[in-house]
């Protein structure tokens, strides 16, 4: 049978995982000059996804050839940068006991490596016929790969502005 707890000892108890040693190290251990090499390199895929899905609006608006080989060259691009961005957020992932505690990381990792597949996907299916790719799945993939690079985002920019992951952590002088 579970312990009953007073108002005063319940008001006292406090979350195991917060009193964890580990929970305040949350600076970043891959970085260059003190900024996380991972929050610099998601701006670029993640811009690229919906780079993606207007160029494909754009194919569908105007007939031009054009917009798919941008699409094609978006694609692969957003998807080489996501790996190397995807691998430097895993090493820090890894690497800093403060991220590895929180489930929020780990709800972002999962969503990231969705993403990566994704993106991959968006690319390996115009790399044939960059033309033909668009109209219906090309299109919907790259608007999958939209409305999952907003989630992803949301949650990657969750853990830097409201759990200072990966910021540099202010020393007070006495």
């Amino acid at each position: 049978m579970r312990q009953k707890y007073s108002w005063k000892q319940r008001r006292r108890l406090t979350d195991p995982i917060e009193e964890h040693v580990a929970f305040s190290d949350t600076e970043s251990k891959i970085a260059f000059a003190g900024h996380p090499l991972h929050a610099m390199m998601v701006a670029f895929p993640i811009a690229l996804a919906f780079s993606v899905f207007g160029a494909d609006g754009m194919y569908w608006l105007t007939g031009d050839e054009f917009w798919p080989r941008v699409a094609l060259w978006a694609a692969g691009v957003a998807f080489g940068i996501g790996v190397i961005a995807g691998v430097t957020g895993t090493i820090e992932l890894l690497m800093v006991p403060g991220i590895r505690i929180r489930s929020a990381s780990w709800t972002h990792f999962i969503l990231a490596v969705m993403l990566l597949s994704v993106l991959g996907l968006n690319w390996g299916y115009r790399l044939d016929d960059p033309v033909g790719a668009v109209l219906p799945w090309g299109f919907m993939i790259s608007a999958l790969g939209a409305g999952m690079t907003g989630i992803t985002g949301w949650h990657g920019g969750k853990l830097v502005f409201d759990y200072q992951i990966g910021t540099k952590q202010e020393t007070r002088s006495k």
